[in-house]
């Protein structure tokens, strides 16, 4: 493990005196001032100089410090995404009430997952027709949630229970619509839907020997077709 000692006017020219002679850098050292010196009168009379020791970092050392700066930042990151969901929070009861509606909100975080339940009186109207309300809501709180993040986090907006109720909706509807396609031999199109509902579609018929599917369109009018397995 090499060291020098090192002097200069001031305690940073010191600094770089003994940096130069390692040819290391600041952070693969250690530094110990010995003495911060003295200008003296007129920086003439009494001057007395800086010296510091320098001793190069053991590997040790340098895992510690490196162990040591990720944690603080997993704990600045987490810090930083409580913020961001009490922030989402607050949107969503503003979003709420400036539609006429009071609702209790609830978050649950899942690693890079954020889920936000709406509950109340009128919940309905959050909804709205095939849920398009709620997922406007959904897109706006995921803009919010991660505007100030340096992570991505997926967010999910439901409403007593609505996304479960209409994925149970959507499987039926694959398997309708593929029962549809197999009777006509022909495609079958669906109605547009977002990304996530069509992933419902997909999963639900991927293991179906009888047909497939594709999507089809351009984003927000992207929808999925059905057709038989030639």
């Amino acid at each position: 493990m090499r060291e020098v000692t090192a002097s200069g006017q001031t305690v940073e020219e010191a600094v770089q005196s003994a940096l130069k002679q390692l040819s290391m850098s600041r952070d693969e050292v250690e530094i110990e001032v010995i003495d911060e010196g003295k200008k003296g009168f007129l920086g003439l009379f009494g001057a007395k100089r800086a010296i510091v020791k320098i001793k190069e970092k053991s590997e040790e050392q340098e895992v510690v410090e490196e162990t040591l700066l990720e944690e603080r930042m997993k704990v600045d990151q987490t810090k930083d995404l409580r913020l961001n969901v009490q922030e989402a929070e607050v949107f969503l009861k503003e979003v709420a009430h400036n539609m006429g509606v009071q609702v209790n909100v609830q978050s649950e975080l899942d690693g890079n997952k954020a889920t936000f339940q709406l509950s109340g009186d009128k919940i309905a109207i959050l909804i709205g027709k095939r849920g398009k309300t709620l997922n406007a809501i959904q897109y706006l709180t995921q803009l919010v949630l991660n505007k100030h993040g340096r992570n991505f986090h997926s967010v999910t907006v439901d409403a007593e229970g609505y996304r479960q109720r209409r994925e149970e909706t959507l499987i039926e509807l694959a398997q309708k619509m593929a029962s549809k396609a197999i009777r006509i031999d022909g495609k079958v199109a669906l109605e547009p839907m977002p990304a996530y509902e069509r992933k419902i579609i997909h999963s639900a018929l991927q293991d179906s020997t009888e047909v497939s599917t594709y999507s089809d369109g351009v984003e927000p009018h992207r929808y999925i077709v059905i057709k038989p397995s030639k």
